[in-house]
């Protein structure tokens, strides 16, 4: 069996994780919790609250990561009662006979993405949709399987936005969005960077990402990792082709540290082969590979980023 981040696994308890990582160690999915059942309904829970949850209530599904030196959650292979696939949700909504307001804007969504030329086969959703716990304010979270539909979806986006079958995100939402990821960056540098990426919009009246599941991922499991400290670095990215993935890939031009690896979807995307970024980060080593500079060494990872050095009139 397979796990890919943004599946959700499911627990007897009732607990439901988010896939943060492809690689299981030690016969567990790493993972962080989404929802727990509080009071008789499943509740969303935000990072500090998750991790009070597990602390209280199920503090077996606890984990520290040996490969990634990081805290987060993992639960056991005989322990997942429930696998929910994106890629299965997707057609079983786009069957379903009476789908509620944000399950129609969805498959409004996908269907115009597939007229447009896109193989809804490569296609997902995932977020509160997944499971079905979604609301009237709730965004629609689009996953691409494969690094060609994935560059595929963003072009059509960007076509749909000018042809205006899709819109731009307003002032206000810029704003919300920008609250909601809590970013290290100042809001205008933010903008700069996220409007030039493609993969958000509105669709009548609700906001839209997409996001990338490749299948052909950079990072080998090169054994356990050594944390060395906080780090900041100014360099020019060589490679970006992995920008997208999960974690997202940079390969520098620097004398000693070869890659960042960004594992917050706030920085995916962030930066083209020939820029300059600076990033701050912390430096982790491995036995078997170079130093790299780590970007979401938490899930919130304040003081922790990637961006483009523009020009002052950029």
């Amino acid at each position: 069996m397979t796990y890919q981040p943004r599946d959700f696994i499911q627990t007897p308890e009732g607990l439901i994780f988010a896939v943060v990582d492809g690689h299981m160690e030690e016969g567990r999915v790493l993972c962080w919790l989404r929802y727990a059942p509080v009071e008789g309904r499943r509740q969303k829970l935000r990072t500090a609250a998750a991790q009070d949850y597990l602390a209280t209530h199920a503090p077996d599904y606890l984990y520290t990561s040996r490969r990634l030196d990081t805290a987060l959650h993992g639960v056991p292979l005989d322990r997942i009662a429930r696998h929910h696939r994106p890629r299965a949700r997707a057609r079983e909504l786009l069957g379903a006979a009476n789908p509620d307001a944000i399950e129609a804007k969805a498959a409004h969504l996908l269907r115009l993405l597939a007229g447009m030329g896109l193989d809804l086969d490569q296609a997902g959703l995932t977020g509160s949709l997944l499971i079905g716990a979604q609301n009237p304010a709730s965004d629609l979270d689009v996953v691409i399987y494969g690094r060609a539909a994935f560059f595929q979806a963003r072009a059509l986006v960007r076509r749909a936005l000018a042809e205006g079958a899709l819109d731009d995100l307003a002032p206000e939402d810029w704003r919300d969005a920008y609250a909601r990821r809590g970013c290290a960056l100042g809001f205008e540098d933010y903008l700069w960077h996220e409007r030039r990426k493609f993969n958000k919009g509105m669709v009548a009246g609700t906001k839209f990402d997409i996001s990338l599941i490749g299948e052909d991922a950079p990072l080998a499991d090169t054994g356990p990792a050594r944390k060395l400290g906080r780090t900041t670095l100014r360099a020019r990215v060589l490679d970006a082709r992995y920008a997208y993935d999960c974690p997202a890939v940079y390969r520098l031009d620097h004398p000693t540290i070869a890659e960042v690896h960004v594992h917050t979807q706030t920085y995916a995307g962030q930066a083209e082969a020939g820029e300059t970024v600076e990033v701050a980060g912390v430096l982790e080593e491995t036995a078997q590979g170079p130093r790299h500079l780590v970007v979401g060494t938490s899930r919130e990872a304040p003081g922790e980023y990637l961006m483009v050095v523009r020009e002052p009139d950029a």
